[in-house]
């Protein structure tokens, strides 16, 4: 295929993922200028309100508009976009790609619900003290590894935003929380417990990860969810995880909290019994090696 490197795609429609409610618009006014910074607009509480005439065909074509507005920070964020951008055009319904005939309905899912298997996108958000200092970080009650919030979208949501934004807000208790639906960073990973799954075990499906960042005000106040054992703000030059420090630097400097290059190193990484801050739940710092890493739902 050929992998778009314009922010200003032609031909598609896209959902403005700003305001209380989803309005189509031309692709380069809603998310053509995806990599702009952000200017005081972002996903608030009641943004991803309406109904989806018809499950994930919406979605999907935000998700699709905007993987093609959006332009990686590295070589390998722009291979993950190409395969994500791929996998949409692959399951995506009439109107979304432009399929006919026996392609015109996609899949099950059209590729960003759970029911697409083996593959299909969720929607992360990596939170933020008001000062960039500090990350809130969810110890997944079945991963049993520290994580950033997110997890599966679902047949209400509207745009990849409003789902980040969903679960961030569920997942943190912070109500207020706005994300900047600008996209992040990107990961795919494979979560054997995902579920309904494939029923095939050599066949295990894969969570297409879309990371946003939101930036909680200074008296922001969190509650733990069912779906956590603990919530904790962590040090953002002392994560839990190696693997998270990508995300941290690429959100820190996308809110000008720490102006840093993207390709250029991250920090060396504190050695983890430097506790974070418990916000709720039960001290687990500890090392874990249960569960497939960076899930981004179950």
């Amino acid at each position: 295929m050929t992998v778009e490197t314009t922010n200003d795609p032609v031909g598609e429609t896209a959902v403005d993922p700003v305001g209380d409610t989803a309005v189509e618009t031309a692709v380069g006014t809603a998310v053509g200028t995806a990599n702009n910074p952000v200017s005081g607009s972002g996903i608030g509480p009641g943004a991803d309100a309406g109904d989806v005439p018809v499950p994930g065909v919406v979605l999907h074509r935000d998700a699709l508009a905007t993987l093609r507005a959006w332009t990686g920070a590295t070589s390998e964020q722009e291979r993950l976009r190409a395969r994500y951008v791929a996998h949409l055009e692959a399951t995506g319904a009439a109107g979304a790609t432009g399929a006919t005939g026996e392609d015109a309905a996609g899949t099950p899912g059209h590729g960003v619900l759970r029911t697409s298997v083996p593959d299909h996108l969720t929607a992360s958000t990596l939170v933020l003290s008001h000062d960039g200092a500090r990350v809130l970080l969810t110890l997944h009650a079945k991963a049993r590894r520290w994580f950033q919030l997110g997890g599966h979208l679902e047949p209400g949501d509207r745009t990849l935003a409003n789902a980040a934004a969903r679960e961030a807000r569920e997942e943190s208790g912070i109500a207020d929380l706005v994300v900047d639906p600008v996209p992040v960073h990107l990961d795919e990973h494979v979560v054997p417990f995902c579920r309904p799954g494939t029923g095939d075990p050599d066949r295990p499906v894969h969570h297409l990860d879309v990371r946003f960042v939101a930036v909680a005000g200074p008296d922001a106040e969190t509650a733990l969810s069912d779906e956590s054992l603990a919530l904790r703000w962590w040090p953002a030059d002392a994560l839990p995880d190696p693997e998270l420090t990508e995300l941290v630097r690429l959100a820190r400097a996308r809110t000008s909290a720490d102006q840093v290059s993207p390709d250029q190193p991250g920090r060396d990484q504190a050695s983890t019994d430097q506790a974070g801050t418990d916000e709720a739940g039960p001290d687990r710092s500890g090392p874990d090696d249960a569960g497939p890493g960076r899930a981004g739902g179950a």
